[in-house]
């Protein structure tokens, strides 16, 4: 391992002042709840230097690592979501997310924007090649990867993504670049449901698809080890096939690593990063030391730091026999990580035992980190601070040694901040297994079918959409809530498994009204296309129909209806109509997300031809009805 650039009294009597003393006092006239949003960090290529990439600020901070103060303040044009330093150390680009994104190029020694590349929507992860000549950008809701040529600026190319494309990670040998999707794109009602990761063949542009496993969503982070043979993503794996009877031992989400073959362009195997009676809640960022000895992933529900021993990760994975080798049956080590073949280690919740350590954080909600020779940088979003671990020693307890890095005084919590901060937090879970966010991420869905408790047992229903719950009542999709006050109180009560005060719920109530809707790729310049136009038109034809049940502004009639979608299972023919506003967004589609096209709702599921007449629309009009729908 690289020595570590704090000596250990050092960095002790470094990381107490830091926290402590509040070395960072606001900028003047700053208001006390304007919020930084520490969310992803790089460190210079000297290692003297991290910079800290403030999401809600909209800025880069270059924070001096010998004094923990803030050098300098990079405005941007809009929020960055990812960043990549290039390899001469040089620029650091930064996507600046927005309908129309772009990638900044900031001057590290000047510390100012030097040049503008224009990207998809919602610019978030950044990977460049070792000879810095491409980059690649990951377009999260074009569901598409930029490639740029760096020398001239210039767009070449673009490869489609599965969806929502957030994060990516280039090998040592320039030959690949992984990018992690956040979302599945599969039917929720079916067998197998899981996000996957697109790689990349840089000489051709050419994308291949690994699948993760079964129930895989909410896909944060990932890394290539230093020695370009793996490949390292973060992601919940979730039990969505039972039924949230309880949360012991993984019942609904587990938090999980996978590690792909770089070479191979395969999956390996899964692990998961709870222990048997602790969850490890929303793992995020992911990093290695430069020798790939440690592998650190930080746990944004659980404000902690998992750090791997890798090279010992890969050997006992090495060295499980294949699945079934043994005549077993995959998952009987379910909680017992003896006896076991390949197969059952991601339902191993003691795989980890002594290769890994959990080291809790001083601050709340760790996003990204940076590993500087052996100490880890972790940005903490809610707190807008910078957490350091230093990773140097085991001898007399010094392994895991915390401190924090204040970027400014601490943050005043609005009622909506706070909620937030909690609808995050796994903490307040029962034994830390998951937060809202595990089911919602950023408050909308996660692309499974859950089987809650509300309706009764055996009905599995497609994970809705927090925005506009609230402005939307009734609640569920049988309309089981009388609103979404009601349904966050018995979400605390019965998915977290949690009694909570209701000052916390009152705060998610909060965060949840003041959400607001992106707007949807299908504009153009912010507006309808002509498509669109022609569909919107169509859509409220009160001969087709649509807007019967779906009028504007809201684009629900805040009613149930029967529209000829019940299942097998369900007990009723009645589903509350949802909003149709950010509906691009949400699929799969009705209440049991059988359709992941709303051009297949239409067609397949029929959708609108009880008390309508879509029957009568020609290819070209229900090409035009789908446009404008999605353009909401």
């Amino acid at each position: 391992m690289s020595e570590n650039p704090f000596a250990s009294t050092r960095f002790l009597s470094l990381a107490c002042l830091l926290l402590f003393s509040s070395v960072l006092a606001a900028p003047s006239g700053a208001r006390a709840d304007a919020y930084l949003g520490p969310e992803a960090v790089v460190a210079s290529k000297d290692g003297k230097t991290l910079l800290v990439a403030l999401l809600d600020a909209k800025q880069i901070a270059a924070l001096d690592l010998s004094t923990g103060k803030i050098a300098r303040r990079i405005p941007l044009p809009a929020e960055p979501t990812g960043m990549v330093l290039a390899p001469d150390g040089a620029t650091l680009y930064v996507a600046c997310a927005a309908p129309k994104s772009t990638v900044c190029a900031v001057d590290v020694a000047a510390g100012k924007v030097t040049a503008s590349i224009a990207a998809g929507h919602t610019a978030s992860g950044l990977a460049i090649t070792p000879d810095g000549r491409r980059l690649y950008v990951c377009n999260r809701f074009s569901h598409d990867v930029s490639v740029i040529d760096v020398p001239s600026g210039r767009e070449t190319a673009r490869v489609p993504a599965t969806r929502e494309p957030i994060a990516a990670a280039a090998t040592p040998d320039g030959k690949s670049v992984f990018v992690i999707n956040l979302l599945p794109a599969d039917r929720s009602d079916a067998s197998d449901v899981a996000a996957v990761v697109t790689a990349i063949d840089t000489a051709s542009n050419q994308p291949a698809t690994i699948r993760l496993p079964n129930g895989s969503s909410s896909v944060r982070g990932v890394c290539v080890a230093p020695d370009g043979k793996h490949v390292y993503v973060t992601h919940i794996l979730a039990r969505y096939q039972m039924p949230t009877t309880q949360l012991e031992r993984g019942w609904m989400n587990t938090n999980a690593l996978s590690i792909l073959d770089a070479v191979g362009k395969k999956l390996i195997n899964t692990v998961l990063l709870d222990n048997v009676d602790l969850g490890a809640a929303n793992p995020w960022g992911v990093a290695t030391t430069a020798d790939g000895k440690w592998l650190c992933v930080a746990h944004s529900g659980t404000h902690e730091l998992s750090v791997i021993d890798a090279p010992a990760l890969i050997e006992k994975l090495s060295a499980l026999p294949p699945p079934n080798a043994d005549g077993g049956t995959p998952g009987q080590a379910y909680g017992n990580s003896s006896g076991g073949t390949a197969a059952d280690v991601p339902n191993d919740l003691a795989f980890l035992v002594d290769l890994r350590r959990r080291i809790p954080l001083l601050g709340n909600g760790p996003r990204g980190l940076a590993v500087v020779g052996a100490t880890a940088y972790v940005a903490e979003y809610f707190s807008d601070t910078i957490g350091v671990v230093d990773l140097s020693s085991k001898s007399a307890g010094a392994f895991g040694a915390v401190g924090q890095i204040a970027l400014e005084k601490k943050p005043r919590l609005s009622p909506q901040r706070r909620g937030e901060m909690l609808f995050h937090d796994a903490t307040i879970c029962f034994q830390h297994w998951q937060s809202c966010a595990s089911c919602h991420p950023d408050a909308r869905v996660d692309g499974l079918n859950w089987d809650l408790m509300n309706d009764g047992l055996g009905n599995p229903k497609n994970t809705k959409s927090m925005l506009l719950a609230h402005q939307t009542p009734p609640s569920m999709a049988e309309g089981i809530r009388g609103g979404a006050e009601a349904a966050v109180r018995s979400g605390i009560t019965h998915i977290l498994f949690a009694v909570r005060p209701e000052e916390e719920a009152a705060a998610m109530d909060e965060y949840l009204q003041a959400l607001k809707p992106v707007p949807s790729p299908h504009l153009v310049d912010g507006k309808l296309s002509p498509a669109a136009r022609r569909g919107r038109k169509i859509f409220f034809d009160p001969e087709v129909g649509c807007a019967a049940c779906h009028p504007a502004p809201l684009y629900t009639d805040l009613k149930l209806h029967d529209v000829g979608s019940r299942g097998e299972f369900d007990g009723r023919d009645d589903f509350d109509t949802p909003t149709l506003i950010e509906v691009w967004r949400t699929a799969p589609y009705m209440h049991d997300g059988q359709y992941t096209t709303l051009k297949e709702l239409f067609l397949k599921g029929r959708h609108g031809s009880k008390g309508g007449n879509i029957d009568k629309l020609s290819p070209q009009q229900m090409d035009d009805l789908v446009e404008f729908v999605q353009s909401l």
